[in-house]
């Protein structure tokens, strides 16, 4: 390999931050998943009633963490950066998205964390992309 080479694989590699950054966001995702399905009383207030529409509620929102959480282990392990970029983007936006209703919904003790993870999330995806995922050139 020549020295633009070796240059050019170290630029595209994706720093360990961000690996750490993309894992721990799947896994937490995975683990709402798992809690929805298993125990949705978990999600909701001491005094809430799980009924069957919660229970469907709850089955949505465990298909879709799943599927966020294992397609960003897959990307992250086959090294599609683009692909990933984009993801770790969207589920940025949704921990972000996720904050305000929590924020709306009187949850104070969570929202931060979900704020905390969605930011690094999208700095994550920024860096993957090589621009904030705001301006166009993150997207082409």
């Amino acid at each position: 390999m020549t020295k633009t080479q070796i240059s050019q694989l170290r630029m595209r590699a994706v720093p360990v931050w961000v690996n750490v950054v993309v894992v721990l966001g799947a896994v937490l995702m995975g683990l709402g998943a798992v809690i929805a399905l298993l125990k949705p009383e978990i999600l909701v207030g001491p005094h809430a009633e799980i009924t069957e529409a919660v229970r469907i509620y709850a089955g949505y929102l465990t298909a879709r963490n799943l599927t966020l959480a294992v397609m960003l282990l897959v990307l992250l392990a086959m090294g599609a950066r683009r692909a990933l970029g984009n993801l770790v983007a969207v589920v940025g936006l949704i921990q972000v998205m996720d904050c305000m209703v929590d924020c709306a919904e009187a949850r104070w003790t969570v929202a931060p964390g979900v704020l905390v993870l969605g930011v690094a999330l999208l700095i994550a995806a920024a860096k993957l992309s090589g621009s904030a995922f705001w301006r166009r050139s993150a997207w082409s």
